[in-house]
């Protein structure tokens, strides 16, 4: 069965999650917590997005973000790419 589609509303609050495989690292170091801040942080201001609150754990990561301009499947594939950037360095 097939996930229902998400609601998209301009100005909606979103729960945005993301966990490792098999319970894998997403975050190996400081460094790639700050990298993908940095990127959040960007994307938030490119896209008028606003970010309420933010949780990076070591296998997973949670925020809050309200869009504006874009949609946000947008930041969901952003949050893939950076997950295989991290996860190509640390093999």
């Amino acid at each position: 069965m097939t996930r229902p589609l998400r609601l998209e509303l301009a100005g909606g609050l979103y729960h945005v999650t993301s966990r490792g495989d098999r319970r894998e690292l997403i975050y190996d170091t400081d460094k790639d917590r700050d990298k993908w801040l940095e990127i959040l942080g960007n994307v938030c201001t490119r896209y008028n997005w606003r970010c309420h609150a933010y949780c990076l754990m070591k296998t997973s990561m949670g925020s809050k973000l309200q869009w504006g301009q874009t949609r946000l499947i947008s930041l969901i594939s952003i949050i893939y790419w950076f997950l295989f950037l991290i996860r190509s360095s640390l093999h």
